[in-house]
């Protein structure tokens, strides 16, 4: 909720999981957030972040890593790393 000037007033927003866009509550304790660093092609890092949230749902299934790399492929951090094939 925001005031008349413009600022937010609540206490608490709710973040959301970056690989199934649940609302993460305030009890899930096995959740994470992750900022990665840009950089440069020089590889040196520009002061950015990008972050990423995961639920505990997502880690206690054990798709934790495959998430990340998904998320971060899709923002072209990384290449060729992770592929949507289904299994059999």
């Amino acid at each position: 909720m925001e005031n008349e000037k413009g600022d937010l007033v609540d206490l608490y927003v709710p973040r959301k999981c970056s690989a199934t866009n649940r609302i993460i509550k305030a009890k899930d304790h096995a959740s994470v957030q992750i900022s990665v660093g840009k950089v440069d092609e020089n590889g040196r890092y520009t002061g950015e972040n990008q972050v990423y949230a995961l639920c505990g749902f997502v880690r206690a299934m054990g798709e934790g890593d495959d998430s990340l790399n998904r998320l971060a492929q899709r923002d072209g951090m990384l290449k060729g790393v992770w592929s949507g094939q289904k299994m059999r």
